[in-house]
């Protein structure tokens, strides 16, 4: 029991204490700063032979003087005992059982953490003073922070920023950086990125990058502009990430147009955007109708190597049903069941869409034989665009008759 004492002691709080197989070799102990005298407090302990169990005492006294020795400074490191919460009880129980001791220690104090304690960045002081951790030590909390999506992950990930021990770089500083974005926390975002300047690191295309996404995704243009433009400056070459994030801050501003001006600089440089980048553009020319728009980015997506699939067929039919050209929105329906695309209910609602915006009701039920023909049966969607369409009509008879249809194939499918 003493061996184990001692060993797991050492190991915890003193990674760089070691022994031989009969003799303690100790040497100076530096546990910390004297907060008064600025100097160094160490504990000698000669060359000696002594059993396990002295060894496991001595190094609990050294680790309770540094507790002592924290306290002090204001904030009372406290072993967490029994007298908690059920619900921090469970949270405890749910850590890794691989996780290390020290890493452990402050999980519970996290877990067990509230305000009236003081500062969570108290806390943490103390226990970077107390349990001397590594950089692995760190990464081990945040990630298992993250994981319980807990509230203080981020403060603990800011103060570790701070940490010689953390040994901090850009990517760090780009991780939470876009976590303060996910929650639209763009002043903490800047302040981040301003404190990373501040300590010297250099701010390379993927930080920026990351600041155009967030002020993209809050709808801030203009500020995604001016990080885009700082992009330009390092003077390398853009990558897909930096293009994709400015197109679709173009995109969620209104102005595809725009964002379409960078695909065509990227297809010059031979740099294609990733599909969901040309399905947004796709969207935002289908949604207002803007036909040619629709129809250019639709050619540029397999140019780019992408198959089109329903989804963004069903974007082109909805641009000419918008625009008021049922014609043009039949033939995209075709061209779709040509190049061996399965037309969704979906794809054909949207044509009987394009056809009521026209009033053409002849021209849809003579779609509707063709489809029933071919062995194509018209769904939820479809149906209620008809129904919809009827009723507007003044059809009642007509509409029963489309509900009841449906009905019947439904439970004729269900049984």
């Amino acid at each position: 029991m003493g061996s184990y004492s001692y060993n797991l002691l050492c190991n915890c709080y003193y990674p760089n204490y070691s022994k031989s197989k009969d003799i303690a070799k100790f040497s100076h102990v530096q546990t910390g700063m004297n907060p008064l005298c600025k100097k160094p407090i160490c504990f000698l302990f000669p060359k000696c032979h002594v059993d396990s169990a002295s060894m496991g005492i001595n190094i609990e006294k050294t680790v309770k003087i540094e507790v002592k020795e924290e306290n002090q400074r204001g904030f009372k490191w406290v072993e967490i005992g029994n007298d908690i919460t059920e619900a921090q009880k469970e949270a405890i129980s749910k850590l890794p059982f691989n996780m290390a001791n020290r890493c452990k220690a402050l999980m519970k104090q996290i877990i067990c953490f509230s305000p009236d304690k003081g500062n969570i960045s108290d806390v943490l002081r103390a226990w970077v003073k107390i349990m001397k951790p590594t950089r692995a030590h760190w990464l081990s909390i945040l990630k298992e922070l993250n994981m319980m999506d807990h509230p203080l992950h981020l403060e603990v990930a800011e103060h570790a920023l701070l940490e010689d021990s953390f040994e901090a770089n850009v990517r760090d500083y780009t991780k939470l950086i876009l976590c303060y974005g996910k929650q639209n926390r763009l002043k903490d975002a800047e302040n981040t990125l301003t404190a990373m300047k501040e300590r010297g690191f250099i701010c390379d295309q993927v930080i920026l990058t990351a600041m155009v996404n967030i002020y993209s995704k809050a709808g801030h243009l203009e500020q995604a502009k001016e990080y885009f433009e700082e992009i330009k400056l390092l003077g390398q070459l853009l990558d897909k990430r930096s293009y994709g994030s400015m197109i679709m801050a173009y995109v969620r501003a209104g102005m595809p147009e725009q964002g379409e001006i960078l695909i065509r600089e990227m297809d010059t440089q031979e740099i294609y955007a990733g599909s969901e980048v040309y399905k947004a553009l796709l969207r935002a020319y289908s949604m207002v109708g803007e036909t040619e728009g629709t129809q250019r980015v639709f050619d540029a997506i397999q140019l780019a190597g992408f198959t089109p699939d329903d989804k963004m067929c069903g974007l082109v039919i909805n641009a000419y049903g918008v625009a008021r050209q049922s014609q043009k929105a039949r033939v995209a329906f075709e061209n779709m069941r040509r190049a061996g695309i399965k037309p969704t209910d979906k794809c054909i609602a949207l044509v009987l869409f394009a056809y009521e915006k026209e009033s053409k009701l002849d021209k849809a039920l003579e779609f509707l034989i063709d489809l029933e023909r071919d062995g194509i049966m018209v769904g939820k969607e479809a149906s209620e665009v008809l129904a919809r369409w009827f009723k507007k009509l003044g059809v009642v008879e007509e509409v029963e008759l489309v509900l009841r249809e449906f009905a019947g194939r439904e439970a004729r499918i269900g049984a």
